[in-house]
């Protein structure tokens, strides 16, 4: 192995994996934390811990250099970004790259290009990947009502440097376009430092499907299948499963292929996801973005596959390249992931910090849960809500269901309120289990049925 110490720069269940994962390998994991997170699993198991910077997050996580530094100082070769925070910031790998320390990710030109969503769609045109009907750069409410006259409306409006749904709204006439343009640029700017907008024909009924992709660098790319992460909330994902037991096989091989073209079109090295709209009714598939990073939905794909993607990270960015092949990687069974998070639903999803009193978290076999929690754990309010995530493996999409509600039944966590109630509710319902699912489920069906229920 080429690396010999790494610093782990993010939090949570994602900074404990990623020790894990060092260690198993045989590399020495240095943790980096904020004041708020000295108390973390992440920090108890790693070799060695090094407190950077008070809790507030742009004075820790968010500061490139002094990451970097911290790298510098420790004696680090190799730094994991986890996900989230810096993951896919240009920077923070051109920092890496300047001192001679191995960036587990791709390259820092790669994350600036595929970071920008027009440029990024401009390779995916290049490469022959579908595209929803779409403009480019919009200036002004005035002319994105041009546009949505010509592509029809409903349209959605999107931040170019944007994600997790900040910066984005649906317009169904030109009044909404021009109530909400403004504030959404106003909101990609803050979040983002880019108000840059571009506009996409709004799919009604359609699925978020996305390819598990690792490339080498040199062009060569394997797909580790797809994952449908459907069921969100404001565009944030809260159940994936894999592989997407609605997509026909022939449309399938069709979205690995175009997956995998995009991605070798730039050399892509690492762990990626790319993400595509699924079009129900017209059966088609679009490009939506790349993610430059491992993913939080990437244990489902781990447990169909049977390939630790973490370690397949450290094992590429030091330089061995991929020595799997395409026909080696089979999906087999399906796999399950809910997020578990300190949030109440019954009040709008308020964050929910305070002291675990009891942590259960269910075992066996085909289960498996992430996290870097444990009971007598004090969850700071500075930061994502997410605990952990409950993975279950089953033959088929059905016994993993069956799988998720029993599991979920045994999993008990007190102090901190949770979302566990909203997570049974969605496993029991009978549209989950039969799969009529679309991206807009769990906000216009599911979520006004638990509020109700909630009540009585």
């Amino acid at each position: 192995m080429g690396i010999s110490r790494v610093l782990s720069v993010n939090r949570g269940e994602i900074a404990a994996r990623v020790v894990h994962a060092a260690q198993a390998l045989g590399i020495e994991a240095v943790q980096a934390v904020s004041a708020a997170d000295r108390e973390s699993r992440a920090a108890q198991l790693a070799d060695r811990t090094v407190v950077i910077g008070p809790a507030p997050s742009r004075q820790s996580y968010l500061d490139a250099k002094l990451l970097v530094h911290t790298a510098v100082q420790t004696g680090c070769d190799a730094l994991h970004p986890g996900y989230g925070f810096l993951s896919e910031r240009a920077e923070l790998a051109r920092l890496c790259a300047e001192h001679g320390i191995t960036f587990i990710g791709p390259a820092p030109e790669t994350i600036a290009a595929l970071g920008d969503k027009l440029e990024a769609k401009a390779l995916a045109r290049a490469a022959g990947v579908p595209l929803v009907p779409g403009t480019d750069r919009i200036d002004s409410a005035e002319e994105a009502a041009g546009h949505a006259r010509e592509l029809g409306f409903p349209v959605l409006c999107k931040a170019a440097a944007g994600g997790g749904g900040r910066g984005m709204f649906i317009a169904r006439s030109a009044a909404d376009l021009l109530a909400g343009f403004d504030k959404a640029s106003n909101e990609a700017c803050e979040a983002f430092g880019d108000g840059t907008m571009y506009m996409e024909r709004y799919v009604e009924n359609a699925r978020h499907v996305e390819v598990q992709v690792f490339g080498d660098g040199e062009g060569k790319v394997l797909h580790f299948g797809e994952r449908d992460c459907s069921i969100q909330r404001r565009y944030q994902k809260v159940v994936e499963e894999s592989p997407c037991a609605a997509m026909p096989d022939g449309l399938r091989a069709e979205l690995h292929r175009a997956a995998t073209a995009l991605v070798a079109s730039v050399k892509y090295r690492n762990a990626g996801t790319v993400e595509f709209l699924y079009d129900v009714e017209r059966q088609a598939v679009y490009f939506i973005e790349v993610n430059a990073r491992i993913q939080v939905e990437h244990p489902v794909s781990e447990q169909v596959t049977g390939v630790d993607l973490v370690k397949l990270q450290f094992r590429v960015a030091a330089g061995e390249g991929l020595a799997l092949e395409q026909s080696q990687i089979a999906v087999r069974g399906h796999a399950i992931e809910c997020r578990l998070n300190a949030e109440d639903p019954t009040r709008n999803f308020q964050p929910s910090p305070g002291r675990i009193t009891r942590w259960d978290a269910p075992h066996g076999a085909g289960v498996r849960f992430d996290t870097h929690c444990y009971d007598g754990y004090l969850v700071p309010p500075f930061y994502d809500s997410m605990l952990g995530k409950l993975v279950v493996t089953g033959p088929n999409r059905e016994a993993a269901v069956d799988r998720l509600e029993h599991a979920l039944a045994h999993l008990h966590v007190a102090g901190p309120v949770t979302n566990l109630a909203l997570l049974r509710y969605i496993a029991a319902h009978p549209d989950f289990r039969a799969n009529r699912l679309n991206t807009r489920w769990l906000e216009q069906t599911l979520l006004p049925a638990f509020a109700e229920d909630s009540k009585e």
